[in-house]
């Protein structure tokens, strides 16, 4: 996959799924970044995080995951450089979602797919990444035959969100891919969801105002 999307004036971006080949770049990004959100490695929509796990041990878990098929996303590229990604899989794949009881409580059907992260690196905020992310992330779940897509964005209205806190992506990112809201989970986290179809290309990668 290669899409490209206007960062800047000076920078293209392009997309590419998370594999074997493209392993050494997104880990690069991760170690750039102390492993990001406290040595996470991106395995925390995976397996419950908690004490006693190590960076090492999820870094090892992760690349393993990713050898195996187990775990799908889609990276951002500046020339050569991951600058950015978008974590999507199955419900399976990532079960441990953010305010998950609220979510299981009021669930009637679980979607085909998660989109549970996003990670932009230091410098690239606001220049496309999450936007390129997401729309390369469900081209990839048309790829792998489409279906309901769940999304679990944080809704930041006219508030000032730190980083960490939309790590689930914002919400007007999804809005911009066609995504509904569903329901609350949180007070500013809601479901969005939106059907894929089969090898679906559309317009996923269009460019349109950063949001992230």
């Amino acid at each position: 996959m290669g899409n490209t999307t206007p960062g800047d004036e000076s920078t293209s971006l392009r997309t590419a799924l998370l594999d074997t080949g493209t392993w050494p770049a997104f880990a690069r990004l991760v170690e750039a970044h102390n492993g990001v959100w406290g040595g996470c490695w991106c395995m925390g929509f995976h397996v419950r995080l908690g004490q006693g796990r190590t960076s090492q041990q999820n870094r090892a878990e992760k690349e393993q995951r990713v050898r195996d098929g187990h775990a799908h996303a889609a990276l951002v590229f500046a020339d050569d450089d991951c600058v950015g990604w978008c974590q999507f899989g199955t419900p399976a794949e990532l079960p441990e979602i953010k305010s998950r009881r609220k979510y299981e409580k009021e669930l009637v059907t679980p979607p085909d797919w998660r989109i549970t992260c996003f990670f932009t690196g230091k410098g690239w905020r606001g220049r496309g990444v999450a936007h390129a992310a997401l729309g390369a992330a469900l081209a990839g779940i048309a790829h792998h035959g489409g279906g309901t897509v769940e999304g679990y964005p944080e809704e930041t209205d006219d508030r000032s969100v730190s980083g960490s806190f939309l790590h689930t992506g914002p919400m007007a990112v999804f809005e911009n891919h066609g995504f509904s809201r569903i329901r609350p989970i949180s007070p500013h986290r809601w479901v969005v969801a939106r059907d894929v179809d089969p090898q679906q290309q559309s317009d996923d990668s269009r460019s349109v105002t950063p949001d992230q």
